[in-house]
């Protein structure tokens, strides 16, 4: 999970990185609370690159033009994620901007220290356009961060004397977080040399492993990360959602089965639009939930619901379905495989609905797909 700009400052800050004064607000009139000297950079909390490409990062004189900036980010839903957060930032008197991160590099099973004396812009176009401008050094995670690492990695951005000490904590700290947190990723880009000769984040990027959110109680999944409404509405049901960018929605009880359903549909020449798994033993709650999710997306033009029995009861997918429709109704074409436990009273159930029930996944997706194309894509 990436976490937002605001809460990956929020940790570094917490273990002595320096970040510029800001505030965080959830809503327009926050700013009035907001003690800050203007002018302000009003930076929209989204978890993707690109954003003042994109009009998201602003600067504003005034409280009247920071609220104002505010109110047209807040609340606006961007690539699925809805702004939630704004981030309020003093500017800093910047000498020269670098590049810093700390990560995986899963091909040779270490971790990597990567630093550049070009910041401000993606590593990959650094790496593309210029190469032997990207310090590379590795970490063996039983030896962690060693001072031989830290020591050419100075002589490589040219620090030296109080900016090389002041780096290598930099350094040591961004490792103890990588750790702490159980990253995949710890950037800073850029960080930024000020006139007072201190380095100062100006953004901050985080990533926590999914596997080990458990451990870190103070990090709210629903409002310091990268989750869309769509996600985070799984999560509340209890199912796994992932979207993807076709047009075919799939719905299965179990990762396997869900992930060979996404294989069919390729196969019949369609794309999926997401992996949803209501898992075993779904109830008509979650399955109700998993299908008015697809229902209510507008990308997807129709849904394979591929289910096989054992803990998950047909009777209880029915109602699920039933429910979906009464609330959303039959607005797309929907496809049903229903194999299993209670499979005879869910197709009793489903009857009414006049929704096909086939006995293969192959023959649902295939003739899902024919009605799809045949009306055009």
């Amino acid at each position: 999970m990436r976490l937002l700009e605001y809460k990956g400052k929020e940790i570094l800050a917490k273990y002595g990185v320096k970040v510029p004064r800001g505030v965080v607000i959830g809503k327009p009139d926050d700013v009035d609370k907001a003690n800050l000297n203007y002018p302000v950079f009003v930076k929209a909390q989204v978890p993707f690159a690109g954003r003042a490409k994109m009009g998201l990062v602003k600067r504003a004189g005034s409280k009247d033009e920071a609220k104002r900036i505010a109110s047209e980010y807040l609340g606006r839903v961007i690539q699925d994620f809805e702004v939630k957060k704004v981030l309020l930032e003093e500017g800093v008197d910047v000498v020269k901007e670098y590049y810093v991160s700390v990560t995986i590099d899963r091909s040779s099973r270490t971790f990597i220290l990567l630093a550049s004396p070009e910041g401000g812009v993606d590593i990959e176009e650094i790496a593309r356009t210029s190469p032997e401008k990207i310090f590379r050094g590795r970490i063996h995670p039983f030896e962690g961060l060693r001072d031989y690492t830290i020591n050419a990695v100075n002589r490589f951005m040219g620090f030296t004397g109080d900016l090389a000490y002041k780096f290598a904590s930099l350094l040591r700290v961004m490792y103890n977080v990588f750790e702490a947190y159980d990253a995949e990723l710890v950037e800073i880009n850029p960080l930024a040399l000020t006139r007072g000769g201190d380095f100062v984040a100006l953004d901050v990027k985080i990533m926590v492993d999914d596997n080990a959110l458990y451990r870190h109680s103070d990090i709210s999944v629903e409002e310091e990360g990268d989750l869309t409404r769509e996600e985070i509405e799984a999560r509340k049901y209890g199912f796994h959602y992932v979207e993807l960018p076709g047009y075919v929605g799939v719905i299965g009880n179990g990762a396997g089965l869900t992930m060979a359903t996404m294989d069919l549909v390729r196969e019949f020449s369609g794309e999926p639009a997401d992996f949803l798994d209501v898992g075993g033993g779904a109830s008509r709650d979650v399955v109700k939930a998993a299908l008015t999710l697809l229902l209510k997306d507008e990308r997807i033009r129709g849904i394979v619901l591929n289910i096989f029995g054992g803990i998950t009861r047909g009777d209880e997918v029915a109602y699920g379905v039933v429910d979906a429709f009464k609330e959303i109704g039959a607005a797309k074409p929907l496809a049903i495989r229903l194999k299993g436990t209670n499979e005879e009273e869910g197709r009793r159930i489903l009857a009414p609905l006049g929704v096909k029930i086939y006995e293969t996944a192959e023959e649902a997706i295939g003739e899902l797909m024919r009605n799809l194309q045949g009306g055009g894509r």
